[in-house]
């Protein structure tokens, strides 16, 4: 799935186009998971794996967000803690707690998220383009939205998450 096909259906769904609406193309996958009660998403395409937890060597005079480097299968991985990079609080971590290995660009970086909630497929007519005020939209790291029943799964934007610093 190109980043293009989810763009279009989100300015579709904007335009309130009943084509859309009426729709229920399959247009991907997300790996969704948990950060608090708060469900998130990545595009499948960007997930290599998950890994459980595992000694993260620091790193000196990085942002705090980024948590320092692992080692995955001789490969040096940079891993960052999504809680802080979103200015939450810090919580010990669990048994759920686990790292997920994405790939932009062939970087790889981890990223460690409280728990994993599932796959799901990317229906046209749950999608939901992010606010336009910016008093209500002010995370750039969030690149569209799904809508399932009640609850609404924020999908990250991979490039903005990880930005420049990593």
């Amino acid at each position: 799935m190109t980043y293009d096909v989810i763009k279009e259906a989100v300015a579709k769904q904007q335009s309130g186009d009943k084509k859309v609406s009426n729709e229920n193309n399959i247009l991907g996958k997300v790996m969704t998971f948990h950060i608090g009660e708060q469900i998130y998403g990545i595009e499948l395409q960007n997930v290599v794996e998950i890994i459980e937890m595992c000694h993260i060597t620091k790193i000196p005079h990085v942002p705090v967000y980024i948590k320092g480097i692992i080692n995955v299968r001789s490969k040096v991985v940079p891993v960052l803690d999504i809680r802080t990079r979103f200015g939450k609080p810090e919580i010990p971590y669990t048994s759920r707690t686990c790292i997920i290995i994405l790939t932009m660009d062939d970087m790889s970086v981890g990223i460690i998220v409280d728990k994993v909630a599932d796959v799901e497929d990317i229906h046209s007519s749950d999608i939901s383009a992010t606010p336009e005020n910016k008093s209500v939209n002010t995370n750039e790291f969030i690149q569209y939205m799904i809508r399932s029943g009640d609850d609404v799964k924020l999908i990250l934007d991979v490039k903005q998450l990880l930005g420049d610093e990593v």
